[in-house]
């Protein structure tokens, strides 16, 4: 059966305006490639392309960036990324994302005042394909013949979305020490002797180089939103709910998702997903189903992103009749996800002198998982509304603790900085006969000062 294409014409807002087109089709990697790229440089003043790395078979991992400066990240400017096609036969959150971009370049230069402050306000990284040799298998069986895995893994037979460094498992092992770690838990050495995929390595290095604040993964296969812990406290047990620190955080990330979707989130016990219905379209990764070495925990337990997982559908390689449909579900639905990066807090860690501080610790009484501060001393936590007492702190620094309230109105992040005190040894004035043992030689009984 031959399938008519679909074209999408973007309303003009003047006759001068160049037409922008939408088509509506499965693009090879070379057609992605160059419609990226064309992209870019019709927005180049908000839009560049680059490569993080490329696959076994050589194919760029190429991203494509929009912010009002591209290429520079931007003092208490939120970064957020959308990644699609992983596994390299779900391959409708690859199309989607290429759709995102030209929507994201064509309204821009309309004048679309929604999309104008997301991007002046944003710095937004799309990798459409992570996995574009598992996509070349799948496209060559084309959307009738490919079956359930076909083109799922990469070149090398490596399923990606369990071949990042499992640190959850690393956390559940140290959970009952006093001073277990619930972020930043460096990469474990024995993690390098196995065998490490190019494009795990390459999307590592990504999400370490830049303050990712919030990301989603496009799959396919179910309509439902997932989020970490993807790996259970519990691995025997086939369903077990495996929350983080973050439970509220996660959950209204995920129900800012699933409830802007078309159908996600609704009660109907016919559509794709139904044995979701019950909790509105969104669960916790490890209680749907367990596996190690996920990419969204490792976002979670070594850097401070948050990370969703979006189920697009059961067909994991539908006709491009449907392309358009489902362009039209998810559109609001990944516009509403990238304005809500602006929530919860951010702020500016400095010194006396006004200088950032990069590597400050930002802490939040009651949920044991920090952020970090960036190269310029800025930072955000995403966070829901109510009474928030933070804490920031710095090597070499005294700590400051703050306490904050987040109305449930708030449409923006609140402003929170800290400034702080260079750490000095407190000189405590010495009795009268401290003098007598300096000028004869010996050494003070300081264990007297105890008990002054």
């Amino acid at each position: 059966m031959k399938f008519i294409s679909l074209i999408f014409f973007l309303s003009l807002l003047s006759p001068e305006e160049p037409s922008t087109i939408i088509q509506f089709t499965y693009t090879s990697n070379h057609q992605m490639y160059s419609l990226l790229k064309r992209t870019a440089a019709k927005c180049s003043h908000i839009s560049q392309v680059y490569s993080i790395g490329r696959s076994v078979e050589g194919r760029d991992l190429l991203v494509i960036e929009f912010s009002n400066n591209p290429g520079q990240h931007e003092l208490l400017e939120p970064e957020i990324k959308l990644l699609g096609n992983m596994h390299g036969n779900e391959v409708l959150g690859r199309q989607l994302l290429v759709y995102l971009a030209q929507y994201l370049c064509s309204e821009y230069m309309l004048g679309n005042q929604r999309i104008q402050t997301l991007i002046n306000t944003t710095r937004i990284h799309i990798l459409a394909s992570m996995n574009p040799d598992g996509y070349e298998l799948a496209a060559s069986e084309g959307h009738l013949l490919n079956g359930w895995t076909n083109g799922r893994t990469n070149a090398e037979n490596i399923d990606l979305n369990r071949n990042f460094p499992d640190l959850t498992s690393v956390l559940y092992r140290n959970r009952r020490s006093r001073h277990y770690r619930t972020d930043h838990i460096p990469i474990p050495d024995a993690y390098w002797f196995g065998k490490v995929a190019p494009e795990t390595y390459a999307v590592m290095k990504w999400i370490r180089s830049l303050p990712f604040v919030q990301s989603a993964s496009l799959h396919g296969g179910e309509l439902v939103v997932s989020y970490p812990f993807d790996y259970s406290r519990h691995p025997q047990e086939e369903r077990m709910f495996s929350p983080t620190p973050d439970e509220q955080a996660f959950k209204q990330l995920a129900r800012t998702y699933a409830d802007a979707h078309a159908t996600m989130s609704n009660n109907d016990t016919e559509r794709c997903g139904a044995s979701f219905y019950r909790t509105r379209g969104i669960i916790n990764g490890a209680l749907w189903y367990s596996f190690a070495g996920g990419m969204s925990d490792f976002n979670y337990l070594h850097t401070n992103c948050l990370e969703i997982t979006v189920e697009l559908g059961c067909d994991k390689f539908p006709s491009e009749a449907e392309l358009y449909p489902e362009w039209k579900r998810n559109k609001e639905a990944l516009l509403s996800f990238m304005e809500s990066v602006h929530r919860g807090i951010k702020g500016v860690v400095k010194d006396m002198d006004g200088n950032g501080i990069k590597g400050a610790t930002i802490a939040v009484r009651g949920i044991r998982k920090d952020v970090t501060t960036a190269e310029d001393g800025d930072y955000w936590r995403l966070l829901n509304p109510g009474t928030h007492i933070l804490t920031a702190t710095a090597k070499g620094y005294s700590k400051v603790s703050k306490r904050i309230y987040l109305p449930h109105n708030m449409d923006k992040a609140g402003r929170v900085d800290f400034v702080l005190k260079k750490a000095g040894v407190e000189r405590q004035e010495k009795p009268w006969w401290w003098n007598y043992f300096s000028q004869s030689g010996i050494s003070p009984p300081t264990w007297l000062l105890r008990n002054i």
